[in-house]
């Protein structure tokens, strides 16, 4: 399967390695777009790519510049849509509903979404949804086996209106608990925080799935103690309560589990293992990326040719 792969080339998250996974599984011709680029789809495709060269077509890309340029992408065939952004969909954000709103103009695409709830509401809608996770970065996230000297923490950002329930329950905790929030450097920095972390406190509240970061505190050998984003999120990650992590729907549940693992550091090890354990069997970029190329082969819905009133509609932007 011959795949044309578009990715931000200005983008926080660190995701090469992603990247390397869906090549290493199809033929793929990786691009990383500018900002510019990525406002103007059309002039780059008229300039960059002959698009019937490829099976699938891969967006992953800004959805705030795609939601502008519906016109053109309506006429990309074979077109897969990579998006880790769709719980904003259904929380109460400046992209509430929008994700929807978006879809319906493309209702032939395949949109591969890192929520399994996310992804089961988007097919209830009737698009062509399909669950692939977030993950982590294998190559650079890992258990480097030392003393772990700060016992609880989040590192991460607070500061999106995505993030105030986040914010909510990390500052409402630091009430009560010796909690550290703080924010490293990629790379080394955050490798060697990490494994300075005991108890990671993962704070996704109202998000209804998992971020990246519960993926790479339990890679690195943490206790995550994780807000709960429901029995079905939990099942299709093999998430398992006191097994795995901690999962806690309140302040209170958090810090009774938390005295438990206190005072049982054998159940604490316990679960911090068979977590990293299940991280690399199941959520390094190398296995979510071979996922996210078994989600692009089966059929697309068939693209209907436009006439000319579509096409004219198309072209004013309906």
């Amino acid at each position: 399967m011959k795949v044309l792969f578009l990715v931000q080339k200005e983008q926080r998250a660190i995701l090469d390695r992603l990247y390397e996974g869906v090549a290493a599984h199809c033929d793929c011709d990786l691009r990383w777009l500018s900002s510019e680029e990525q406002a103007d789809l059309r002039g780059y495709f008229r300039e960059h790519v002959d698009m019937a060269r490829y099976d699938r077509i891969l967006f992953f890309l800004r959805f705030k510049k795609e939601i502008r340029q519906v016109s053109f992408i309506r006429r990309v065939p074979n077109l897969v849509i990579l998006e880790h952004d769709a719980y904003q969909n259904y929380i109460p954000c400046k992209y509430t509903g929008k994700f929807s709103a978006h879809y319906r103009r493309l209702p032939w695409a395949r949109v591969i979404s890192s929520g399994f709830m996310v992804s089961e509401r988007l097919r209830q809608e009737g698009f062509d949804a399909v669950f692939v996770p977030k993950g982590y970065d294998q190559s650079m996230l890992h258990d480097l086996g030392r003393e772990r000297d700060i016992e609880l923490a989040f590192l991460g950002s607070t500061g999106s209106v995505a993030y105030s329930g986040r914010k909510a329950l990390l500052d409402e905790l630091a009430k009560e608990e010796n909690l550290l929030v703080t924010r490293t450097e990629s790379g080394e920095d955050y490798l060697n925080t990490l494994n300075r972390i005991r108890f990671f406190v993962s704070a996704d509240v109202g998000m209804g799935e998992y971020m990246i970061k519960n993926f790479e505190a339990m890679a690195c050998g943490c206790v995550l103690l994780a807000y709960d984003q429901g029995e079905a999120e939990n099942r299709a990650l093999g998430l398992v309560d006191m097994q795995n992590l901690v999962l806690y729907r309140d302040i209170p549940e958090l810090r009774r589990k938390l005295q438990v693992l206190r005072e049982d550091p054998s159940l604490a090890a316990r679960i911090a293992e068979q977590g990293r354990a299940l991280a690399q069997v199941s959520f390094g970029f190398g296995r979510i990326g071979e996922r996210i190329v078994e989600a692009m082969v089966p059929p697309l819905r068939e693209r209907p040719t436009p006439g000319p009133l579509q096409r004219l509609r198309w072209a004013l932007g309906f």
